[in-house]
């Protein structure tokens, strides 16, 4: 008897859990079977719950419209601001430059230890450092492309 009383829970406790309608059927023979359908008249309702479904929040209309700027918030001036985006874009340009030279020293070096080593693995440091200097031109350029 415990062992069919601890079946029953165990089957129970996880159907409970999925919150659907868990049926008891008692068969012609005596026998017992839990399920989550109605099998035939013998079966009795032992756990009940409807599903609650929560609608998703809604999205905020407009942050703009929600949060607008405060009137005494400080604001730059036109010309403060395109001197500071043409300082930006002088740095960058300066960057860009540099990068371009490195790049073209480790080609140069590149060449030489291939040249030097018939292009063994020796060479890969070298060919990590041109990749590298490929990559912050690419990413100096991306950058030069967002300004204004």
């Amino acid at each position: 008897m415990t062992r069919r009383l601890l079946a029953l829970i165990c089957a129970l406790v996880p159907m409970a859990l999925s919150a659907q309608t868990i049926y008891r059927c008692t068969e012609a023979g005596g026998g017992v079977l839990i399920s989550n359908t109605r099998v035939h008249n013998n079966c009795q309702a032992i756990v009940s719950e409807e599903r609650n479904t929560v609608p998703a929040p809604r999205a905020p209309a407009a942050r703009a419209a929600s949060n607008p700027t405060p009137a005494d918030f400080p604001r730059v001036q036109q010309d403060t601001q395109r001197s500071r985006d043409a300082d930006r874009r002088h740095i960058l340009e300066q960057e860009l430059a540099g990068e371009q030279r490195k790049l073209d020293q480790a080609r140069k070096e590149l060449a030489e230890r291939e040249a030097a080593s018939g292009g063994l693995e020796r060479a890969a440091p070298y060919r990590d450092r041109v990749a590298q200097h490929e990559r912050n031109l690419q990413a100096l350029q991306r950058e030069l492309a967002n300004l204004r």
